[in-house]
């Protein structure tokens, strides 16, 4: 199949990789940033688009508008589709926002964390969709059967409580995480001594529910230790906050067992 894609960040390297690395055609690129975009097309052996009035209908079986969530109404008030289906690959944002954009709508979205200076190799990235036409679902299955083994079906209101999930399971994670490391390197301590407690954790949720595996001073309502450990980060309030929240919130938890 045919397709083009409109951005150039780490959703759009990833879709372009892997679709033109199953055979299907990149039309062209387009980004308000020409560089980046140029060399984006050279990677998916395509034309870099001037603008993005040259991003036609019909074109390209398919148009992937792979930009932030935010510019994503902006982006496609200005496309008229009538052949082409136009794919957003937001988790967040409805079908409804590219509608008046084109006759057939969907909508894949990863759900992994995915950087384009280290895409994954692997199939076994789950990936949400939604068709707002038959078409427009028998075209996006068929792409995205290229690019991964795992997809589901995921309507709006689904997929936004998914993306919460993940925002809370990825993002607020690693930002723990960096505050660990910011900590270690505070108090001259190497922070890979925590790799084996972290890989322990997420090894044991494979196989069992997060709820019952947690440890620690908070389950076992260790005030001594927990009020020991807020004075430690009285120099940052902010990280002082999250562990009281964090408390907090496993305390409520384990209370109502």
């Amino acid at each position: 199949m045919k397709f083009s894609i409109i951005g150039t960040g780490n959703i759009a390297s990833f879709i372009g990789t892997r679709l033109v690395t199953a055979r299907h055609k990149c039309m062209g690129v387009y980004s308000r940033d020409t560089e980046k975009a140029g060399a984006f097309a050279e990677t998916l052996l395509c034309d870099k688009y001037g603008a993005i009035t040259e991003v036609e209908d019909g074109s390209a079986d398919v148009c992937f508008l792979a930009v932030s969530d935010a510019a994503i109404s902006e982006v496609a008030a200005q496309l008229s589709f009538k052949q082409t289906i136009l794919v957003h690959t937001a988790g967040a944002v409805t079908i409804d926002t590219i509608q008046n954009a084109a006759a057939d709508c969907a909508i894949l979205w990863p759900v992994y964390s995915i950087l384009k200076n280290s895409l994954p190799a692997h199939r076994n990235i789950p990936c949400a969709w939604e068709a707002s036409t038959d078409k427009a679902k028998r075209v996006i299955l068929t792409l995205a059967h290229a690019i991964t083994d795992e997809l589901f079906e995921a309507r709006y209101d689904q997929r936004r409580w998914l993306h919460l999930t993940a925002v809370m399971s990825n993002n607020f994670i690693t930002h723990l995480m960096a505050i660990c490391e910011q900590v270690c390197a505070d108090n001259d301590l190497p922070f890979s001594t925590l790799l084996p407690i972290i890989e322990q954790t997420f090894d044991r949720i494979k196989n069992g529910s997060p709820h019952a595996l947690q440890t620690g001073p908070a389950v076992r309502n260790d005030t001594t230790t927990i009020q020991s450990q807020i004075a430690l980060l009285e120099q940052h309030p902010e990280w002082q906050n999250i562990y009281k929240a964090m408390t907090n919130s496993i305390q409520k938890d384990y209370t109502k067992d």
